[in-house]
């Protein structure tokens, strides 16, 4: 409730005519807290213009395949491959919103799955070798093969199309690794295999593979057809997302009709989790451990180190409430970080100063690739220097969790559990 100014006048008027006035000190009433449904709101705006930025890009990537397609060649190759890293900016940068939102969850493995066994789509060296215990369909190479088998049932493959890819090919026997659809299927088939393990390079699929006039690798229009096909299903999925997100869309409705305390728990979720367990922990930790460069998110083209980035722009993106779109407008409105700050100050300038530090060292990682150090190089055996990097990276995400974490105690909300990983909470399991 707030108190008009002719009375505040009034008083003083009184005050004034019985002599007992001297000096008038009088406080305005406190800023009202922070609305957690104005917060939400703000959240969802964010998500749709996020996801609204993906399907933009996604929508360029699909012209400059169909340009690639059309006319093969270095240069539409080349522009296809810079739609591909373009299109993953604003989507890392929705990552957040996985977390704690299960439609986002639920349809998240159909866009962004990795790792791969990319045998089960094209061709593949030698020594990616020719079976796999678990998988069945380790060397499967739908693009050479228009009839496969899966789970003993034997499946036309004649046609490629979104349908096959997204009704039958993925996730196909039940196994994770066969992932068929989504921006690392495309990465596959725009850059082939990274066979340069640490050392420098990409991969460096040739264009004539779309070539049919001087065709390599075999297989070219099959191999167009398949690449058009996921094209056209990562523009529809995209579409589906910001359709969810959209005034009537069932995720910006099931966090605005819901708790409001629930929804702003949603939130924190989606930041401790991606934070920690999955970006700290399964993303980077691992293949610091290991070594590996197939555990490198965009291992196909060398370009995790935007990836990496991006995700904790997204992090920082969801607790202050702002948005820097693809054609430079902002979204914002009210936010986490004011929440927290009304409850105590001290926790979000911690919190704050902690999500900088952490874009700060993956920048730096960034800085080093766009040296000629990719991130698969990074994470090396034997390169001090790299592994110091992401090793810094890895800290500053851990360390901010806890912030997380103590943003989330003071809010008084219930116990969260974020995401876990073997690799930063038992590391001795994942050399078992």
């Amino acid at each position: 409730m707030s108190i008009g100014l002719t009375r505040y006048s009034g008083r003083l008027a009184a005050i004034a005519a019985t002599g007992a006035l001297t000096a008038a000190i009088f406080v305005l009433p406190a800023k009202a807290d922070t609305d957690p449904k104005a917060v939400l709101t703000t959240y969802s705006d964010i998500a749709l213009a996020k996801f609204e930025d993906s399907l933009t890009t996604a929508k360029a990537l699909d012209g400059a395949v169909d340009a690639l397609i059309a006319t093969p060649s270095e240069e539409t190759l080349k522009a296809a491959r810079e739609a591909w890293k373009a299109a993953r900016i604003p989507y890392q940068q929705t990552e957040v919103y996985r977390f704690g939102n299960a439609i986002v969850d639920d349809w998240e493995g159909r866009v962004n799955a990795w790792p791969l066994d990319e045998g089960l789509i094209d061709y593949v060296d030698k020594g990616y070798g020719t079976e796999s215990d678990e998988n069945t369909l380790y060397t499967a190479n739908v693009i050479a093969n228009p009839a496969i088998e899966i789970n003993g049932e034997k499946v036309d493959a004649a046609k490629i199309t979104p349908e096959l890819i997204a009704g039958t090919l993925q996730e196909a026997g039940d196994i994770e690794a066969n992932v068929a659809s989504g921006y690392h299927a495309i990465e596959f088939l725009l850059w082939g295999q990274d066979l340069n393990g640490t050392e420098a390079g990409a991969g460096s699929r040739p264009y004539t593979d779309y070539d049919t006039k001087n065709c390599t690798g075999g297989n070219c229009e099959r191999r167009a057809e398949y690449l058009a096909a996921a094209s056209d299903l990562l523009v529809a999925d995209l579409e589906e997302m910001v359709a969810n997100w959209g005034p009537e869309g069932a995720a910006r409705k099931g966090l605005l009709e819901g708790d409001p305390k629930a929804g702003i728990s949603t939130i924190l979720t989606g930041m401790g989790s991606l934070s920690y367990g999955e970006l700290a922990g399964e993303r980077m930790k691992l293949g610091l451990l290991l070594h590996d460069p197939e555990e490198e998110h965009d291992c196909f083209s060398d370009n995790t180190h935007i990836s990496h980035l991006y995700d904790a722009v997204g992090i920082r993106d969801a607790y202050r409430g702002s948005y820097k779109r693809v054609d430079g407008s902002v979204v914002a409105g009210p936010s986490v970080s004011a929440m927290v700050k009304e409850t105590d100050a001290a926790i979000d300038t911690e919190l704050s100063g902690k999500l900088d530090a952490t874009v700060a060292k993956m920048e730096a990682i960034q800085a080093r690739a766009v040296g000629g150090e990719a991130y698969d190089q990074q994470i090396g055996e034997g390169n001090a220097e790299g592994n110091a990097a992401v090793q810094a990276a890895i800290d500053a995400l851990v360390d901010q969790t806890k912030s997380i974490e103590r943003a989330v105690a003071a809010l008084k909300l219930d116990t969260i559990a974020f995401e876990g990983s073997d690799s930063l909470d038992a590391p001795d399991k994942v050399f078992q």
